[in-house]
């Protein structure tokens, strides 16, 4: 029979990491849980007491390379953000979006491979693919040819489920798309809360295990134009996407996910409520829930009362915001692990 989860400790390929900002340039961030030392390769920092706006880094871009998933902007180079990735850790400068004194902040990291090298399995070859097979999520560069109905590697060995893209030289949305609600490819977007549609135009190509498909326009292929690809899959035990129906009452759904998690991201993709993004680091009980969103620069808000439980095989909704659980809306979610609910050797599992 085979294992439950190939991963027992999730820590070693997803952190979540609180920390105060000095106001000093190096100022060193290490994860102050006690498992695994992890170097992250995804880096993503939000400011919880200021409306300043979200800061996505990664190892295939390099340091310094500022993305915002809030705004539609073209990439940025801020030697004062993110200056390196560390082995248990990331270090910051003195921008108040990563570091002002005295101000919280949450850093969301992920573990994929490094730099990474060139994937050439599609009709364009990446600049770099970074993977990490094990815990189903990939970060790809390329540079577009115009073309349409163009395919780009992915490394994955399965087929992605999410991939996030956004152009590095203009003014173009973060592009969202999905296998999971109706099995076709259906696209959303990141920094603005506009309903899902079906895909077409160089988009429905069916993904594989080796490659996906993109489409001619400026969000993933204009000719000599720079393009980042975030892709995810599923592993049992670590990481779940899926989708949920609302049911429009306070005894919202329960969501499986076979493990207890650290972190949630979900939109309805039926309406144009925006994104919502929250961890069991900030949310610390369930009759706490502080919400930050991804497509907004807004400062944390911390509500009291029931509006998202934490269960160590899932979460359940408990609210009636159209954010969460409008009666028959369409939600997807991505989740990942604080604790898988059974481990490889079909142990059960309490998180530390």
């Amino acid at each position: 029979m085979a294992a439950y989860t190939t991963i027992d400790d999730p820590s070693a390929y997803f952190k979540v990491q609180l920390y105060t900002g000095n106001g000093s340039a190096n100022h060193a961030i290490t994860f102050d849980d006690t498992d695994t030392d992890m170097q992250p390769d995804f880096v993503w920092i939000k400011n919880r007491d200021a409306n300043d706006a979200h800061c996505l880094f990664d190892a295939a871009r390099g340091a310094t390379k500022l993305l915002s998933s809030d705004a539609n902007t073209a990439e940025a180079t801020d030697a004062d953000t993110l200056d390196s990735f560390a082995s248990d850790g990331f270090q910051v400068d003195a921008d108040v979006k990563v570091n002002t004194n005295t101000e919280d902040y949450v850093a969301w990291n992920w573990k994929a491979n490094g730099s990474g090298s060139s994937n050439t399995d599609g009709t364009i070859n990446t600049t770099t693919t970074s993977v990490n097979t094990t815990s189903g999520f990939s970060i790809s560069t390329y540079t577009g040819n115009g073309s349409s109905s163009q395919t780009i590697g992915h490394g994955l060995g399965v087929v992605p489920q999410l991939i996030i893209h956004k152009n590095r030289d203009q003014n173009d949305s973060w592009l969202v798309r999905t296998t999971v609600i109706d099995a076709s490819i259906d696209y959303g977007y990141l920094d603005t809360g506009d309903a899902f549609g079906n895909a077409s135009g160089g988009y429905e190509i069916a993904w594989n295990t080796s490659t996906f498909s993109i489409g001619s326009d400026g969000s993933t292929n204009t000719n000599t134009e720079t393009y980042l690809a975030y892709c995810w899959r599923s592993v049992q035990g670590f990481s779940k996407i899926g989708i949920y129906k609302g049911n429009g009452n306070a005894d919202g759904p329960f969501i499986y996910t076979g493990f207890q998690p650290t972190f949630i991201m979900l939109k309805t993709t039926t309406s144009t409520n925006g994104w919502w993004m929250g961890d069991s680091a900030r949310s610390s009980y369930n009759n706490e829930l502080s919400s930050l969103y991804p497509d907004d620069p807004e400062e944390e808000y911390t509500s009291s009362g029931h509006e998202v439980d934490w269960l160590s095989n899932g979460f359940k909704i408990r609210n009636t915001n159209g954010r969460f659980n409008t009666s028959d809306g369409i939600y997807i979610y991505i989740a990942f692990a604080k604790a898988p609910f059974v481990n490889s050797n079909g142990v059960p599992c309490t998180a530390k």
